[in-house]
């Protein structure tokens, strides 16, 4: 069968599901399906169909909450928002564990935003060095209507540099543009802002005699997800003495040595390092999603500046000092609580509110402190009981559903496997031995 859909974007919610259902064996099962993931409320169901485009369906995650972050002497639970067992359990044991220790603690080194707006030269490139304070006036200038409440904030345009790329690709310069955005996550505001400069670089190169008719080809206008200058730096630490026994028998300083080699093994190995921050941004995504900001925005800045000195490498790091142990992220993040779906999603909005409302600073701590969390977990377990001891325990249920177990022997499977190995072979073989008992 032809599987192209005339003109789908026109079709309305119900026209598009009969249209896709042709792509199943089952057509009404799978009508059926994504009926049953409506939201009962149509008023909600109607923002949610205009969050994005051609809508036919709601997808579900566990909305959870990581209690007992102490962060900077005030106490949290957070909302989290992820499909992976053991994530939000991994996060709330070491907040738990570093609460008594005095928690987390943070501190933003800056917040700074970037764009660009990127263009050929092809001209004098000194020329145009020589006459650049002018336009930069100029732009600042004129974007004051558009730059006025955010100014009123404490934000606006911070600075406008040249900076000059032919070097790697022939006439190619850019217009780069530094910003604060205060609560806002900001890309809406820059991406105005560097539209803008666009428009006024081009009518102020028509008006400049020195410059011949087709010297100036602007490319593109556009932010910058990579802001290393929008930065939070997020620590725990305490005495070695203090980490005693947190593997049964294993002594303080045991451990610690232990954490801070696999800490540098992750710093040293980018195969390492890239699962290392995975689990990082275990916990950082699933505290984005859950306040309605954007997590491929996140994620991607960070896996970037990992590599600016030219490999992948750690996020985290880890030291052992005059008898303390002591670990850290420095995480850059550009996160909004103003905006997008903080102002939409009611359940975005109650995440705002669980939170007590913090400003994007705060919030760039919490999601911090949240990262260096499971970081913590997983990084312990890896190098004392192993990764999938806990994990596989937490899946238990997930096998459980996968293999189809009856109500009346699930909590039968969950006694069997407390003190055993967890995985699908072992369940199933042991499911199929109750079902023939």
């Amino acid at each position: 069968m032809d599987k192209f859909i005339e003109g789908f974007s026109k079709k309305n919610k119900e026209e598009k599901i009969e249209a896709i259902a042709e792509f199943f064996r089952d057509k009404q099962k799978a009508i059926d399906v994504f009926h049953s993931f409506n939201h009962p409320n149509p008023e909600i169901q109607t923002m949610i169909n205009e969050f994005s485009e051609n809508t036919i369906s709601n997808f579900h995650l566990p909305y959870s909450i990581a209690p007992n972050f102490l962060i900077n002497g005030k106490t949290y639970a957070i909302p989290m928002v992820i499909e992976e067992s053991s994530v939000v359990a991994a996060a709330s044991k070491s907040a738990k564990f570093w609460f008594k220790l005095g928690g987390f603690h943070t501190q933003i080194v800056d917040t700074e935003k970037v764009g660009q707006v990127h263009f050929i030269w092809k001209d004098d490139i000194e020329k145009l060095r020589a006459k650049f304070p002018e336009l930069k006036e100029l732009l600042i200038e004129g974007t004051n209507d558009l730059t006025e409440n955010m100014r009123e904030r404490g934000g606006g345009v911070k600075d406008i540099v040249l900076k000059d790329l032919s070097d790697k690709e022939p006439g190619v310069m850019q217009l780069f543009a530094t910003f604060e955005t205060v609560d806002s996550m900001g890309a809406n505001f820059v991406n105005s802002c560097l539209e803008r400069f666009a428009d006024i670089f081009r009518q102020w190169h028509k008006d400049q005699d020195e410059f011949p008719e087709g010297s100036l080809d602007i490319v593109m206008s556009i932010l910058s997800n990579l802001t290393p200058n929008c930065m939070v730096k997020c620590w725990v630490e305490t005495e070695i003495d203090n980490l005693k026994d947190i593997v049964p028998g294993v002594s303080g300083l045991a451990f610690a040595n232990k954490f801070r080699r696999a800490v540098r093994i992750a710093q040293i190995d980018p195969y390492r390092a890239t699962t290392h921050n995975k689990g990082i941004y275990n916990g950082i995504d699933a505290v984005v999603l859950a306040t309605g900001n954007d997590f491929r925005a996140v994620e991607a800045c960070g896996h970037a500046y990992s590599s600016m000195e030219g490999t992948y490498t750690s996020l985290t790091s880890c030291t052992i000092e005059d008898g303390k142990f002591r670990f850290e992220l420095n995480l850059p993040i550009a996160l909004g609580v103003v905006g997008g779906l903080t102002n939409l999603h009611p359940l975005v909005k109650l995440s705002h509110e669980i939170l007590d409302h913090p400003s994007a600073r705060e919030l760039m701590g919490i999601a911090a402190a949240a990262g260096l969390a499971n970081n913590f977990g997983a990084v312990k377990s890896l190098t004392t009981t192993g990764i999938q001891q806990g994990h596989m325990k937490m899946h238990l249920f997930n096998i459980m559903n996968q293999l189809d177990v009856c109500k009346e022997n699930r909590q039968k499977v969950v006694d069997h496997f407390k003190d055993k190995n967890v995985s699908v072979s072992a369940v199933r073989k042991y499911v199929e031995a109750l079902e023939l008992a």
